[in-house]
């Protein structure tokens, strides 16, 4: 008899402790969890995922979200997750208000991660995409380097009008690149590319380099010495980045070869629609 008391006692007990044993609680509304952060004077946690076909995403939960080391700093903030999945069941209502809240934030990109305050609802802490294999440590200290304090927000500001303007001048370059390859005025590439990778250092000079062989190619395909030219050129660039060397000499004996890589690879249609959110799967 003393067993069976014994037994029905440690039965309770791991009952008791399962809610524990699931880890940290997150919310998938986004207004309830701002009653809850309110109430408790925490900041918000949000995090923008493709649950079901983001594997920067799936990496985030499965290398941070989901370690003990996240789980201690995660009781200093409510959490949020807003899933954009691509064939998992979601209501209605659900997908209408995280892609309200999307747009609202600006997100592009997946995964984000959003530090709000938790009386105004204002952003503090931005961090986007996800080095695979780089742990919960380093993604805490950055997500700790933010600060909600009027500095902090000010920063955060600077920053998004920093990217937003670099996202209007990539945009612009485009429009110039594309008039460029329209009138087949190599040269004009050529500048723009230079422009683009101004700043570039060590093998990603080389990115430039091989995308004017491209470029070449598809502005006179019949120019292979002048793509070769700048394959080789590549090749130089990248010496010490094995994994992009093998890349572009593979390409430079494709060109070699007779093959033209400008040109797309033709792609058999969707059997499916689109789906109605753009899904961006974003590494670091």
């Amino acid at each position: 008899m003393k067993t069976k008391h014994t037994l029905a006692a440690f039965v309770a007990l791991m009952i008791a402790a399962l809610p524990a044993l699931a880890g940290p609680k997150w919310y998938t509304d986004l207004d309830e969890a701002k009653a809850v952060a309110a109430k408790e004077n925490k900041p918000l946690l949000v995090d923008f995922t493709g649950s079901d076909w983001c594997g920067y995403c799936i990496k985030l939960h499965a290398e941070v979200f989901d370690k003990p080391e996240f789980e201690a700093f995660a009781k200093n903030y409510v959490l949020v997750e807003l899933d954009f999945p691509s064939k998992k069941p979601q209501p209605p209502e659900e997908k209408a208000k995280n892609k309200a809240t999307q747009a609202k934030f600006g997100v592009s990109g997946f995964p984000t991660v959003l530090l709000l305050d938790a009386k105004t609802g204002e952003a503090y802490g931005r961090q986007s995409g996800y080095g695979p294999g780089s742990g919960p440590k380093a993604y805490i200290e950055k997500l700790s380097a933010f600060k909600n304090t009027a500095e902090g927000r000010a920063a955060l500001g600077v920053e998004a009008k920093k990217a937003s303007e670099a996202s209007a001048k990539r945009s612009a370059q485009g429009i110039k690149l594309r008039a460029a390859m329209e009138a087949k005025d190599f040269d004009a590439v050529c500048k723009l590319l230079d422009e683009d990778f101004v700043d570039a250092q060590g093998s990603r000079k080389a990115v430039a380099s091989i995308n004017k062989a491209l470029m070449s190619q598809r502005i006179d395909p019949t120019n292979k010495e002048r793509a070769l030219k700048w394959a080789d050129q590549a090749i130089t660039e990248c010496a010490g980045d094995e994994k992009m060397l093998a890349s572009i000499k593979s390409m430079r004996d494709r060109i070699a070869a007779g093959t033209n890589l400008s040109q797309p690879v033709p792609v058999k249609p969707a059997a499916k629609p689109a789906a109605e959110v753009k899904k961006v799967d974003q590494g670091a």
